[in-house]
């Protein structure tokens, strides 16, 4: 299978422009107002939004190719995982998440899929699902309804 990468992506995207236009409109009536800590205010807020935007963390990626996965950006590689190396993969199916354990914090991922807490999101986190799922002995897959339930 030749390399394929999945980008990470700003979850809250709609959240921060959301925020950053209101935060817009509120600063230039504040202005105008001539309340000047209201208009500071504003202009963090918008900072904040364009900070979140602009992260670095949106140059990672996955990478999976036939010996197994990598994160990273351009820039650094933050790990490389062979399919081998992969202690369990936790997965549901019915929300299309699924935990890769690695062995260690560092070293695992969480493909997020609907209701998972994570902060990112993943370019076609499907393909990226279904192909963790091919490549990872099924022994070492345990399949659940949902991530955070409990288990017996």
């Amino acid at each position: 299978m030749p390399p394929r990468a999945f980008r990470f992506r700003p979850r809250m995207r709609a959240l921060a422009l959301s925020a950053m236009a209101l935060a817009a409109g509120l600063g230039a009536l504040a202005a105008l107002a001539g309340n000047w800590a209201l208009a500071a205010l504003a202009a963090v807020v918008a900072l904040g939004g364009i900070g979140y935007l602009r992260s670095p963390a949106w140059q990672l990626a996955v990478t999976v190719d036939d010996d197994g996965l990598e994160v990273g950006s351009p820039a650094r590689r933050r790990f490389r995982l062979a399919w081998g190396e992969v202690v369990r993969v936790v997965a549901s199916p019915t929300t299309g998440t699924c935990f890769v354990d690695g062995g260690s914090p560092e070293r695992s991922l969480l493909v997020p899929g609907d209701g998972a807490p994570a902060g990112y999101d993943l370019d076609d986190k499907a393909a990226l699902f279904a192909t963790i799922l091919a490549r990872v002995p099924a022994e070492r897959v345990e399949t659940v309804t949902r991530l955070d339930a409990p288990r017996a």
